[in-house]
C-alpha cells in the first residue's frame, strides 16, 4: 500500500498538537480547559472508544468518562490517551483532571455517537449424517458491550423449503431433525434473545441429494439458485419516472424475459449529478428515486415473482460529499475521520483512479472494515437483499486481502444464500477463495469491456474468442462462475450501436449458452442504444429488431436444459472457423448435450462440423426454431444464414 501508515500519522498528529500549543501563548483558546482531546466527537463504529489528548494543566491522573464507565488513562504529565466504553447510539464523552484526588479542570465535552448495534449474536452449525441433520445455536454468544446471558432460542423452517422439515419449530440450543422427503435446498432460521430483551438471528442450509443429507461450505459453494440464473441491470434513471416505482411497474415484463435476478444500479445515497458511485452515505437510499418504504415495495414485489434483488454496492471510496470525507477535508487531524482515507507520501487523500470526487478508503483502519462490513449487512437485514455486485472490489483486495472472506462468514452466517459478485477478473483463483462467488469474464483475449477485443468493426475474431474459452492455463480456474455481457455500466456506446442487430442475435446466443451467469442490461432486449452514463432519456419499449422473444426463449433454455448451467464445455472443429464457433455443452449422462453452431458471419455458410460431434444421434432439433436438421457422421454438414445461431438437441 502506498502512502503513510495509520501509526505514522498519528505520530505527526500528535506532534502537530504539541507545535500548535507551543506557538500560542493562549493554547487552545479556552483557558477553563486543563484537557483537550486531540479529535472532535462524531461517529464510531467500535463500542470501544480510544481518545487521546494533550494535558494542559497539572494533572498526576486522568480519567475518561462516558455513560458506561469511568475509566483511568495513561498519562506522563503533558498527553494522555486510554479507551472507554460506549452505548449504542449517542454518548456524553469527557476527560477529567486530577490533582492529589481532587479534580482540578476538565476537557470540553464530545458527542460520540455509536453506530455498532450492541445485541447477542446469533451462529447456526449445521452438521449431517446419512440419517439426520443437526442444528447446533451453541456459538452464539452475548452482547460485548453489555453482555446478558442468552435465555431463549427459537429455530424456524425457511418459506419455500422443498418439503416441511419435521421437528420445526423448536425452542431449544439444539435440535435434531431427520432427513426430509424431497431432495433440495433447505434453509432453517434461528432467533435468540437475551436477558435484557436484546434479540438477534441467523440462518443455515443443508441439501439433501437422493435422500441423503449434506452439508454446505458457505466459504466455498454458491447458493443452488445461480446455477440457472440470468440477470438483469436495472439503473432507476432509464425507466419511466426514474424512481422505484417505475422499476416495479417493469417487473412483469422482466420476469418474462425468464430473468431469475435484478441488479439495481447504486441507490444509496449519492449526489444528484452522479449516477451512484460517489456515495455520500452508505446507509441511505437516494432519495431522488423514491422512499425508503417504495424501495421495499420494489423488493417485495420482485420477490413475489421469484426475483432476486442484488445491489450495486461501493465499498472502496466515498464520493467527495459525504460528511466524513467533509470532516477529514475540513477539520484535518482534528476530524475523527482523519484516518479513514488513504494518503499519499505528503498526507493528500488519494483518489479513485484520476476521479477526484471519489476519495480511497484506508482498509488498514479497523473503522473503516467496520463501517463497511455493517452497511453490506443493513441491507441484507432490513431490506432483504440478496445479494451484491461489489463495485471495484479488486481495489479492496490489493490494501485487505482478509477483508472479503471475513465479510462472506458474516454475511453467509446472516443468509447462507446471498451472493456476492466481484467486479474483478474470474481468472484469478482469489475471488472463489476468499469471498466471491462469482466474477466477471475478463480475460486478456477478451478484453475488459463486453468482449472488445474479440468484437470488433461489426467482426468477430473467433480464433481470439477459441483461445479465451479454452485457455484454463492462463484463463479462467476450474470452479471459475463467470458473469458474461454484451452491456453493463462501463462499456459505453451499445453492443447494438457497434455492430448492428445481426451480430447481436447471434452474440445474445453465445452470451446464453457458454458455461456462466449471462446478464441483460436495462434495454438489452429492445435493442436500446443509449450510453449507461448518460442517464435518460427514459427507455422506450419498442422491439423493432425481434430481440425480447430471443432473449425470453434463451432464457428458458437454461432453465429447462441442464447442459447449459453446467460446467461442461467442448469446441468443435469445422470447416469455416473463420465465421463459424461450434461447441458442446453438458457432458453427465444426466444431461441432454446439445450442439452449439454460430455463424458470426453476415453471408450464409455451408459448414461441415467434426463428425465425432455429431455421435449422439443423426437428427437434430433446433431449440431457437423447432427446425430439425439431418447430420450424417460421415457429413455432418449443415447450413446456416447470415448471423444465424442453432442450439441443437439430438433426437433419438
Amino acid at each position: 500500500m502506498t502512502g503513510i501508515s495509520t501509526w505514522s500519522r498519528r505520530c505527526v498528529r500528535a506532534l502537530g498538537v504539541v507545535l500548535a500549543l507551543a506557538a500560542s501563548p493562549s493554547g487552545y483558546g479556552a483557558a477553563a480547559e486543563a484537557l483537550r482531546f486531540d479529535t472532535f466527537g462524531g461517529d464510531t463504529w467500535s463500542q470501544e472508544l480510544r481518545l487521546e489528548g494533550d494535558v494542559l494543566g497539572q494533572c498526576d491522573q486522568v480519567e475518561l468518562h462516558s455513560p458506561v464507565e469511568r475509566a483511568i488513562a495513561w498519562t506522563d504529565g503533558k498527553r494522555f490517551s486510554g479507551e472507554v466504553e460506549l452505548l449504542e447510539g449517542g454518548n456524553r464523552v469527557y476527560a477529567v483532571c486530577l490533582d492529589d484526588g481532587q479534580e482540578a479542570g476538565r476537557s470540553a465535552e464530545q458527542q460520540w455517537v455509536l453506530r455498532a448495534q450492541e445485541k447477542p449474536e446469533a451462529w447456526v452449525r449445521v452438521t449431517t449424517d446419512e440419517q439426520s441433520i443437526r442444528l447446533d445455536a451453541g456459538r452464539s454468544s452475548p452482547a460485548s458491550g453489555r453482555p446478558a446471558p442468552i435465555v431463549s432460542y427459537r429455530w424456524n423452517a425457511r418459506d419455500g423449503n422443498p418439503a416441511p422439515l419435521v421437528g420445526l419449530p423448536a425452542e431449544t440450543e439444539v435440535v435434531e431433525l431427520a432427513v426430509p422427503e424431497r431432495d433440495g435446498e433447505y434453509y432453517v432460521e434461528l432467533l435468540i434473545s437475551d436477558a435484557l430483551g436484546r434479540s438477534s438471528r441467523a440462518a443455515g442450509v443443508f441439501r439433501v441429494n437422493e435422500g441423503r443429507a449434506t452439508e454446505v461450505d458457505l466459504m466455498r459453494d454458491h447458493p443452488a439458485w445461480v446455477d440457472e440464473a440470468v440477470l438483469y441491470g436495472v439503473a432507476p434513471f432509464f425507466f419511466g419516472n426514474g424512481d422505484y416505482n417505475s422499476i416495479a411497474a417493469r417487473l412483469d415484463a422482466i420476469a418474462a424475459l425468464g430473468v431469475t435476478a435484478i441488479w439495481l444500479s447504486p441507490v444509496t445515497a449519492a449526489p444528484a449529478d452522479d449516477f451512484g458511485y460517489a456515495v455520500s452515505d452508505h446507509f441511505a437510499l437516494r432519495a431522488s428515486f423514491g422512499t425508503e418504504e417504495e424501495f421495499r415495495q420494489l423488493v417485495d414485489a420482485a420477490h413475489a415473482r421469484d426475483l432476486k434483488v442484488l445491489m450495486d454496492f461501493v465499498p472502496n471510496h466515498f464520493g467527495d460529499r459525504h460528511p466524513y470525507y467533509r470532516s477529514a477535508h475540513e477539520q484535518g487531524e482534528r476530524s475523527p475521520y482523519y484516518d479513514w482515507f488513504e494518503r499519499g507520501p505528503k498526507g493528500e487523500i488519494s483518489s479513485y483512479f484520476d476521479w477526484d470526487h471519489l476519495k480511497n478508503l484506508d482498509y488498514d483502519n479497523p473503522e473503516v472494515q467496520r463501517y463497511i462490513a455493517a452497511a453490506f449487512k443493513r441491507w441484507v437485514l432490513d431490506y432483504g437483499i440478496d445479494g451484491f455486485r461489489v463495485d471495484a472490489s479488486w481495489a479492496v483486495r490489493q490494501r485487505a486481502p482478509e477483508f472479503w472472506p471475513a465479510l462472506r462468514a458474516e454475511l453467509k452466517r446472516l443468509e447462507p444464500d446471498v451472493f456476492l459478485l466481484a467486479e474483478a477478473s474470474a481468472r484469478d483463483d482469489y475471488q472463489f477463495k476468499h469471498g466471491f462467488d462469482a466474477a466477471y469474464d475478463w480475460t486478456d483475449e477478451l478484453g475488459v469491456w463486453a468482449w472488445d477485443k474479440v468484437f470488433q468493426n461489426g467482426k468477430a475474431d473467433l480464433a481470439r474468442l477459441r483461445e479465451a474459452l479454452t485457455n484454463q492455463g492462463r484463463g479462467y480456474p476450474d470452479d471459475a462462475l463467470i458473469l458474461r455481457f454484451l452491456n453493463n455500466n462501463d462499456t459505453g456506446a451499445r453492443f447494438i450501436s457497434r455492430h448492428g442487430p445481426g451480430l447481436t442475435h447471434v452474440a445474445a446466443t453465445l452470451l446464453f449458452t457458454l458455461p456462466g451467469i449471462p446478464l441483460i442490461y436495462n434495454g438489452d432486449e429492445v435493442g436500446a442504444e443509449f450510453e449507461p452514463y448518460d442517464e435518460g432519456p427514459p427507455i422506450e419499449w419498442r422491439d423493432p429488431h425481434g430481440l425480447t422473444p430471443h432473449y425470453s426463449r434463451l432464457s428458458g433454455l437454461r432453465q429447462s436444459y441442464a447442459a447449459l448451467s453446467s460446467r461442461a464445455f467442448a469446441l468443435v472443429p469445422n470447416d469455416r472457423q473463420d465465421a463459424v464457433l461450434s461447441y458442446r455443452r453438458g457432458a453427465d449422462a444426466n444431461e441432454t448435450p446439445l450442439l452449439v453452431v454460430l455463424n458470426f458471419g453476415a453471408d450464409a455458410v455451408d459448414v461441415r462440423l467434426d463428425p465425432r460431434a455429431v455421435r449422439d444421434a443423426r437428427r437434430y432439433r433446433d431449440l431457437l426454431t423447432g427446425r430439425e436438421y439431418l447430420l450424417e457422421s460421415t457429413e455432418s454438414r449443415i447450413s446456416l444464414q447470415g448471423h444465424q445461431g442453432l442450439v441443437l438437441e439430438p433426437l433419438h
